[in-house]
């Protein structure tokens, strides 16, 4: 029996952001099925609802989104701000060049989607001035040091907040993607998402990154075994 009391921190194969190939884009393609079957985009989608409740449609929004993939996050955000009225610029931040270029042939059809090649880790990366900033599926990669690193850099650069959508850490979660990877025959996706789930997060560790950092947000559980958690300016 799993256990999932504490968070791993073994590596993910997509951690190596020298990764290129068929294999890469197929897991890309398939790991955006997965979260658009599951309804995962939309625990995003509500969060950015909730924080635009406070900005005017004559403004123009700028979104980033962190380890943002092949995009499939920023066009479905694209859609919901052209559907209801608002202008935006999107910005989708990748370490892993291969990916940002199969996002980009991806998103032609989008103008207002545009991606930078970065490692926010690195000592190179400011931040963008923007109104939102996004974390999906993407926070869990990180050391409890490092996520409150960057939660406080990000702060500083978002006039709205911050959207962060990722996985609740639970031995129920585990074995139902464990019968999800049977219809996927992907190695990778596999891999990586069983062990994404071992990374993920007990509701108390969000909580107490949150007291630590004197942060005002709400923390809510959103099916399937997601966390929504919303840090408002």
């Amino acid at each position: 029996m799993i256990s999932t009391k504490h968070r791993s921190n073994h590596s993910e194969l997509m951690d190596d952001f020298d990764m290129t190939g068929d294999l890469l884009q197929k897991t890309l393609d398939q790991i955006a099925s997965i979260n658009k079957f599951l309804g995962g985009n939309n625990v995003t989608i509500n969060g950015i609802k909730k924080l635009l409740s406070r900005h005017s449609k004559d403004n123009t929004i700028v979104i980033v989104d962190l380890g943002c993939g092949s995009g499939d996050m920023l066009r479905t955000i694209a859609k919901f701000c052209k559907k209801n009225g608002y202008t935006c610029k999107l910005i989708g931040i990748d370490a892993n060049a291969f990916t940002l270029d199969y996002a980009r042939k991806l998103s032609l059809n989008y103008p207002e989607i545009s991606y930078l090649n970065q490692d926010i880790l690195s000592d190179s990366f400011r931040g963008i001035s923007c109104d939102i900033v996004l974390s999906t599926l993407f926070l869990h990669h990180f050391t409890d040091v490092e996520i409150k690193s960057l939660l406080l850099k990000l702060q500083n650069e978002t006039r709205l907040g911050i959207v962060i959508n990722d996985l609740h850490r639970h031995r129920l979660a585990y074995y139902l993607f464990k019968i999800i990877c049977y219809f996927v025959n992907n190695q990778m996706v596999t891999n990586d998402g069983l062990l994404s789930i071992l990374k993920g997060f007990k509701k108390k560790e969000l909580q107490q990154i949150a007291t630590q950092l004197h942060i005002q947000s709400t923390i809510k559980w959103k099916w399937a075994f997601r966390y929504q958690w919303i840090i408002k300016k």
